[in-house]
């Protein structure tokens, strides 16, 4: 039982769906990753994908998830491999995006595809409410008739 499955957490199942992703998507190793903070409200996403070029790569933003996907076109049919450690497998990988998180660009340079998120911090909203007096209408108008 989670804490999403408590009686008093109503309508956390989406929350509960996008934690479940999170944690999956964490437990695979491949491609390794660099999360670096690049600016006070910016942030660099680094995946090491080496032999991958951009027609193998894609970038989306899916149910509030930055998801990185790869694969190869497979051409062993053309070389002939004395040794194979390089494999040529597809990956996938996602980041659970928090609210006013955009992704600004991507990039690939020497085997590192870098992709540049911003978070819009919004100005603290302030409202003033009035305050009345206790009485309602009809106490006042009473009091006014009885003049």
């Amino acid at each position: 039982m989670t804490v999403f499955n408590n009686p008093h957490m109503l309508g956390f199942d989406h929350f509960e769906r996008i934690l479940d992703r999170a944690v999956k998507a964490s437990a695979e190793g491949y491609p390794p990753y660099n999360i670096e903070q690049t600016g006070e409200n910016d942030i660099c996403i680094t995946l090491a994908v080496a032999g991958f070029s951009m027609d193998d790569l894609s970038v989306s933003v899916e149910d509030n998830q930055l998801v990185f996907r790869g694969k190869q076109v497979d051409d062993i049919g053309e070389r002939i491999f004395i040794h194979r450690g390089i494999a040529a497998r597809q990956f996938q990988r996602a980041f659970v995006l928090a609210e006013g998180i955009d992704v600004v660009g991507a990039t690939l340079d020497n085997g590192l595809l870098n992709v540049d998120l911003h978070r819009e911090v919004p100005e603290p909203e302030i409202k003033t409410i009035k305050i009345q007096s206790g009485k309602t209408k009809a106490q006042t108008i009473d009091m006014d008739s009885d003049s």
